[in-house]
């Protein structure tokens, strides 16, 4: 082999995608997407919500520091972290639902990487120009117009970048109070770094990867054919129609060709840059924008529109079959995942609407096991949390039951009583407890502590919770 033989290439290089400009009804609902959403990512951390004197009252915020997050009515604590569980999987069901009914449109207009590319390629249009320019002036030697176009794109994407990571902190921070640290530039380092990472993996991710993600990065695109089926709504070419394709000219037949004119607009507006002629591909994130494209085409050309156009697999094999066209929602699949997604939100609905106020949680001390006093009694060690869970100061009646002639006692400076123990607004009381009781027979017995709401009832009932727990007696 000679020493100046080419190196041998095993991927072709990946070219920069231009989208072309388009407008239609499926450009204009991702514009409607695009403004809906990113006006709720910017405005909801400024919504405000009362919650009482001792608690925030941002609609929704995540406080790292006092482990709480709070989404308007509901405040979820770490040890209910299962709600969030349950709300993940809820919406990873309802992504499975829509994805069966009408493909992978959540790809093409409500995800963040979506709607962020769209924005830059927005500004990117603006200062730059449209498809074609914008390729000419990235193949172009650099030159004074080529330096300050790029210039100032990249510095648009940087500070949407900016306002993006600086909105996402806003979700952990108070908002008002964040603001002002930024306009006075006192941000805390943890929340500035938090800022800068945020705001280069946006414009990375939406100035350069763009496609990259939707294909090699995101999961999704590998196993969403997996919820496909033959009634699912998909992107489609009607090739029955569109075949043979060829150029056309103005005042030439149609006769024995297909009303495709190979004009390529399909491909030129397509963020992905595939052929969507070739039938459905991973790449595909299902905007729609070829179908305006191709609807633009054939008005100008005077066919009817929907050459490309939202379709089923069994719609076409009812069209070869003479059969009537129909969409079919309801289905065995969409049935199943309407059903487990009704399930996980009905036990998430049932276990806020039923969870307690407190919640007690009893620890028995590992070494020693218990205590074998002078008098004979044994006593056993206790840490005990109560959890108080409202934004008002509370008081807990402590008592145990299980063993005959027990006693409790609660240690800590002043004279702390179990029948009076207090536990502020929104936190955790720490006490340490001791619980005596005469030899038993077995050496363990079940016991069970209660703590009681003072002063508060439900429907006239004492509120209290209680915690089953183990008393360790002598063997002997």
């Amino acid at each position: 082999m000679a020493d100046n033989a080419a190196p041998l290439k095993l991927f072709e290089k990946k070219e920069r995608i231009f989208p072309k400009r388009v407008w239609g009804k499926f450009r204009q609902l991702k514009w409607i997407a695009m403004i809906v959403l990113l006006g709720i990512y910017y405005l909801a951390p400024f919504l405000r919500w009362d919650r009482g004197e001792h608690a925030p009252d941002q609609a929704i915020l995540i406080d790292m520091s006092a482990q709480r997050a709070y989404f308007f009515f509901i405040e979820i604590w770490p040890q209910e972290i299962y709600y969030i569980t349950g709300i993940l999987v809820a919406a990873a069901i309802g992504l499975f639902m829509v994805t069966s009914l009408f493909g992978r449109v959540w790809c093409g207009y409500g995800c963040p990487q979506t709607v962020w590319t769209d924005l830059f390629v927005w500004v990117e249009r603006i200062i730059q120009g449209d498809r074609a320019k914008r390729a000419k002036l990235y193949k172009a030697s650099w030159s004074l117009e080529k330096l300050w176009k790029l210039g100032l794109t990249h510095f648009i994407w940087i500070i949407i970048g900016l306002f993006t990571g600086g909105a996402w902190v806003f979700y952990f921070n108070d908002a008002p109070t964040l603001i002002e640290q930024i306009i006075h530039f006192d941000v805390p380092m943890a929340v500035l770094t938090w800022i800068i990472a945020l705001t280069f993996s946006t414009y990375i991710m939406a100035g350069f990867a763009r496609e990259q993600v939707c294909t090699y990065m995101c999961p999704y695109a590998r196993f969403q054919s997996a919820m496909f089926d033959k009634s699912t709504l998909i992107i489609s070419y009607d090739d029955d129609r569109g075949e043979k394709r060829g150029k056309h000219k103005k005042g030439d037949s149609w006769e024995g060709r297909g009303h495709c004119i190979d004009c390529t607009a399909c491909v030129q507006v397509c963020p992905m840059g595939i052929d969507i002629r070739d039938g459905l591909q991973m790449e595909c994130i299902a905007c729609g924008l070829c179908i305006d494209a191709c609807d633009d085409i054939m008005e100008k050309i005077d066919l009817p529109k929907g050459l490309i156009r939202y379709d089923t697999t069994e719609n076409k094999e009812n069209r070869l079959k003479g059969w009537a066209e129909r969409v079919t929602l309801m289905r065995p699949r969409t049935f199943y995942y309407g059903i487990v997604l009704l399930l996980v939100c009905g036990a998430i609905a049932y276990g806020l609407t039923h969870r307690s106020e407190s919640e007690l949680h009893v620890l028995h001390d590992r070494n020693p096991l218990f205590v074998k006093l002078a008098d004979g009694e044994i006593r056993n060690g206790y840490d005990i949390k109560v959890l108080n869970k409202t934004h008002e100061d509370m008081t807990f009646k402590l008592e145990a039951r299980g063993i005959e002639g027990l006693s409790i006692r609660v240690q800590g400076t002043g004279n702390l009583s179990p029948d009076a123990l207090p536990v502020f607004a929104d936190s955790i009381g720490h006490f340490r407890v001791f619980v005596t009781a005469p030899k038993q027979e077995k050496v363990r017995e079940n016991i069970i502590f209660t703590a009681t709401e003072v002063g508060n009832t439900r429907n006239g009932e004492p509120v209290h919770t209680r915690y089953e727990s183990t008393f360790v007696s002598d063997r002997k």
